[in-house]
């Protein structure tokens, strides 16, 4: 959001005040890469879909927004009925998008078969995203992860923004590997692959589902602690009913879980990412000028930050489709205290 010539004339205190709190904003403004798709929710053995706008990356730009983070998303949307709902909905919510070239792209697909609340995925999914820019100067966090960073021919172009923004040492990285097996192939291919972007990340969020896939019996606390020591910050472990494990350069953190009223789990992992990334960014956490400070968080903010996360994803869990809080939502629940 440029804001060159802006304001255009002299603003009385309070005006000034407002401005500088917007540019406050700008720039600690993330950018989401990846897929955005439409979710075709039903229950295993059932004959009817209901259509919810998902897409893993989609999904945490679409909390984010909700909790009043001003974030982009870049994306590979069609200029289809699928596309215009997607686009609606985000839109709707606060998300720029960019979708990206339109002609000939059809919009992707997710088949979500529900058992037990537990989803299990079916896609049908074009990952195609051309060349990659340079991020706007006024961006503090760049987040991808889950298809965009495995699928080709898209993948190369993500793994390349990831690998410069790396280098270049001026926004956050955040990465969520959220492994789709049926896609992935091979798991000692896609831990190769997984472990090179955990290195060049400065956040790490990742299932206990995920690291199972990956390293098979091998405890997720050794597997994070290992991540941590190629490169990031702080890397984050969710375990569904067994709690969250946290790890940073000077606090290791075991959270328990929280009692949630379970519908369905789809877009949960998102609304806990994007949970995580707006806790940081509310204690000022994210750019590259606080990487440091990332690195040195305390074990009272990290658990505040952690448990918040927590409850918003126990919110989403709470209703169906990926559905995440609004800001409002998640400050009455907080004040409500941990039963609520």
């Amino acid at each position: 959001m440029p804001l060159a010539g802006f304001p255009p004339r002299p603003l009385p205190v309070a005006g000034v005040r407002r401005y500088l709190g917007l540019v406050e904003e700008v720039k600690r403004m993330f950018v989401v890469v990846g897929e955005a798709l439409v979710d075709l929710v039903g229950q295993r053995g059932g004959r009817t879909l209901a259509a919810h706008p998902g897409g893993s990356p989609a999904n945490v730009a679409l909390g984010l927004a909700r909790l009043g983070a001003p974030v982009t998303l870049m994306t590979r949307l069609g200029r289809d009925a699928f596309g215009a709902m997607v686009r609606s909905h985000l839109e709707d919510s606060g998300v720029r998008v960019d979708g990206g070239p339109e002609d000939g792209v059809s919009t992707s697909l997710a088949i979500a078969m529900l058992a037990a609340g537990i989803a299990s995925y079916d896609f049908r999914i074009d990952w195609d995203v051309g060349t990659l820019e340079p991020l706007p100067v006024e961006t503090r966090c760049l987040h991808t992860g889950s298809l965009a960073t495995a699928l080709t021919p898209g993948n190369a172009n993500v793994v390349d923004l990831m690998e410069r923004e790396h280098e270049r040492g001026r926004v956050t990285v955040s990465y969520d590997p959220n492994v789709r097996p049926t896609l992935m192939g091979d798991a000692a291919r896609a831990r190769e692959d997984i472990e090179h972007l955990v290195a060049v990340s400065d956040v790490v969020k990742v299932s206990d589902e995920d690291v199972r896939w990956l390293y098979g019996d091998r405890p997720d606390e050794d597997i994070a602690d290992d991540w941590l020591a190629a490169g990031p910050a702080l890397v984050v472990v969710t375990r569904g009913g067994a709690g969250v494990y946290a790890v940073s350069r000077s606090v290791k953190l075991h959270r328990p879980a929280l009692p949630i009223d379970l519908v369905d789990t789809v877009g949960a992992g998102d609304s806990f990412t994007s949970g995580l990334l707006d806790g940081l960014r509310r204690a000022d956490l994210v750019g590259a000028a606080r990487r440091d400070a990332l690195a040195a968080i305390d074990e009272a903010t990290l658990v505040s930050v952690v448990d918040t996360a927590a409850r918003i994803a126990g919110i989403t869990c709470s209703r169906p489709g990926a559905d995440p809080p609004r800001r409002a939502e998640v400050d009455s629940t907080l004040a409500a205290g941990p039963g609520a």
